[in-house]
């Protein structure tokens, strides 16, 4: 039985609103008005397929990214290389997409651990009266460092260290996840900080208090869900400042050694070749870009989503 027949059979001649016949749920409000979004769509369509070629792509080539052939070095675009050959005969496109399983995951890994350390100072630094004071002068100290020296100076002091403990990879690859998250996590505090600050005032936060709530179960059950919208927003927009920090760590020829490609250090290794096969930096370069300018894109998308004045429209 229907609700329109439901409501004849009780006697109520006027049937429901379709409002109330149609379920609506928040994410699926968010989700209507992020595709409303036409950057936030073709960014999110250009990372997807950066994202796929750069992890199936290298499965469909018929090329080795490390296989050296120094018959084939230094050739230009054609229909067997698009983005030719570097200067030991490894297929350039291959690479790029090898190199791209490493930015991203970089990029991932990074902005999952400043989003945490953010998101928990945020969260202390709004609830606890008493931790916003120190808690947001360390965050001014954080805000206040140069980034790209000190990330130079920790990866020259620490570099050969973790190299020899983990490995030449996996040590590289610790630590400059470390270094860049624990370095980035300022702005998502201060904009979780904000939020919280006004959510801890809220009818419903009041009333979990009056009830004898644990804070902790406050904070986990009430404060935390609401700071959803800008954490996401912050981790889409963390993702571009990661790669774009990796890349330049790599193009300073600071970052993973060179015969573990990411886009950077194909930059780097390109850089010197760029009158011979200019193709060598055009295509990593393009494919930074490409990624930057698609995550920014979908950061606009959610923050816009995730905004109810504009869901209401």
């Amino acid at each position: 039985m229907t609700t329109t027949d439901q409501a004849t059979a009780t006697g109520d001649p006027t049937p429901p609103p379709e409002d109330f016949q149609r379920h609506r749920s928040l994410w699926g409000d968010v989700w209507r008005q992020f595709c409303r979004h036409k950057g936030a769509l073709i960014g999110l369509f250009v990372f997807v397929c950066v994202t796929l070629a750069s992890f199936l792509g290298p499965l469909l080539m018929p090329y080795d990214p490390f296989l050296i052939d120094v018959k084939f070095r230094n050739l230009g675009p054609s229909m067997s290389h698009p983005l030719g050959t570097d200067n030991l005969g490894r297929d350039m496109l291959v690479r790029s997409m090898v190199g791209g399983r490493i930015s991203l995951l970089v990029a991932v890994t990074a902005m999952a651990l400043s989003v945490l350390v953010g998101t928990s100072v945020g969260i202390l630094a709004g609830y606890f009266r008493r931790l916003d004071g120190p808690l947001m002068r360390i965050t001014d100290t954080f805000l206040a460092i140069p980034q790209l020296p000190v990330l130079m100076v920790i990866i020259m002091l620490f570099r050969d260290r973790l190299r020899e403990v983990f490995g030449p990879e996996r040590g590289i690859f610790l630590l400059i996840v470390f270094v860049i998250g624990i370095l980035s996590w300022m702005q998502a505090a201060r904009v979780v900080r904000g939020e919280v600050l006004a959510i801890k005032q809220q009818e419903f936060v009041l009333a979990a208090h009056s009830i004898g709530t644990r804070q902790r179960n406050v904070i986990l059950r009430h404060i935390f869900p609401n700071t959803l919208s800008p954490v996401m927003v912050a981790a889409a927009l963390g993702m571009a400042v990661a790669i774009i920090t990796e890349s330049a760590l790599s193009f300073l020829g600071l970052g993973f050694p060179s015969d573990f490609p990411t886009w950077g250090r194909l930059l780097y290794d390109g850089k010197d070749f760029i009158q011979i096969t200019p193709m060598r930096v055009v295509g990593p370069g393009m494919l930074i870009s490409l990624t930057v300018i698609s995550v920014n894109y979908i950061g606009d998308g959610l923050r816009d989503a995730m905004d109810p004045k504009l869901r209401s429209r």
